[in-house]
């Protein structure tokens, strides 16, 4: 059996690493609920445990995000990339336009939508703000197969008579998540996450520090390597869930890769439309990965500069 020291430091960008305690207590819990005598990848979705597990997950997002009676929560399928359809379909029947904005723009009366995949539950966020926010799981919060909206209840009301069940907000509010089968297991793991964030962790603004020291090893070591290490973002823009940069050339990139899987360092490539080097450094992501990479940058540049 697998044990803890077994276990790489995994980098990549989703699905992605998560917390030793949350598999941990997946591995214990798999054969069987407590108290209930079957897995949770056995039981019915109308069943009183999985209420549970559904209230229990629902209310710790609630409590993480400092949602408000204005937004409901709600747990639905299909990814990010189903978002990119049911956003426009439910909230701008007709309306055709779009802009591009650096940083969180003041969007005056209009409703702002935000795609937070990649750093949801990484930081407090003012919800108040937003008229929708939406996340896929497998970055930051769990595994694939689950997708968090949180939407300003008002703009329920936008959504067009004529739309299929499944792509309309409103059926997963009023069905309370569970228009059909949803994803049991991803919910329950999403459930996990969340307790980890809350009760070993302290919080977001805990788990918010403890990201902005992890991301500032890795800029550190950009920074300093003479231009070995070349950042993709503007210092301005860089982000501290995925840290990009490229080497003087693909095959010392390629040499780089081969040689941070030897010492443990797995999933590093980049994204296949800009390549180089990506360095997702997540909430579960510990400090002892990013030092172990920055060790590696640095000894790499050492050798090879």
């Amino acid at each position: 059996m697998a044990t803890v020291a077994d276990r790489v430091f995994n980098f990549s960008a989703g699905p992605a690493v998560l917390p030793v305690t949350v598999l941990e207590r997946a591995r214990e819990e798999l054969l069987g609920l407590p108290g209930v005598g079957m897995s949770v990848l056995e039981i019915s979705h109308r069943s009183k445990p999985f209420d549970e597990i559904l209230d229990r997950t629902l209310a710790a997002l609630n409590q993480l995000l400092g949602v408000g009676d204005d937004h409901e929560v709600v747990l639905l399928q299909g990814g990010a990339s189903l978002q990119f359809a049911m956003v426009p379909m439910n909230l701008l029947p007709g309306q055709p336009g779009a802009a591009k904005w650096p940083s969180l723009p003041d969007v005056g009366q209009s409703p702002l939508v935000c795609d937070a995949s990649s750093d949801f539950l990484s930081r407090p966020v003012d919800i108040a703000r937003y008229g929708l926010l939406y996340a896929c799981a497998q970055k930051n919060a769990g595994i694939a197969g689950v997708t968090t909206v949180v939407i300003r209840k008002d703009l329920l009301e936008r959504s067009g008579e004529h739309l299929p069940a499944m792509l309309d907000y409103r059926t997963f509010v009023s069905k309370g998540s569970r228009p059909n089968t949803p994803p049991v297991f991803a919910i329950y793991i999403l459930g996990l996450v969340c307790d980890w964030l809350l009760n070993d962790v302290g919080g977001l603004e805990e788990v918010a520090r403890r990201n902005a020291a992890k991301a500032a090893l890795l800029y550190e070591a950009i920074d300093a390597s003479g231009g070995f290490y070349q950042g993709h973002a503007e210092p301005a823009c860089r982000s501290e869930m995925n840290v990009t940069f490229r080497l003087p050339t693909p095959e010392l990139e390629q040499a780089f890769l081969a040689e941070a899987l030897a010492q443990g360092l797995s999933d590093l490539k980049g994204h296949r439309s800009v390549g180089g080097i990506r360095a997702s450094v997540y909430n579960a992501m510990p400090v002892e990965g990013v030092q172990s990479l920055r060790d590696f940058m640095n000894d790499f540049r050492n050798a090879k500069g």
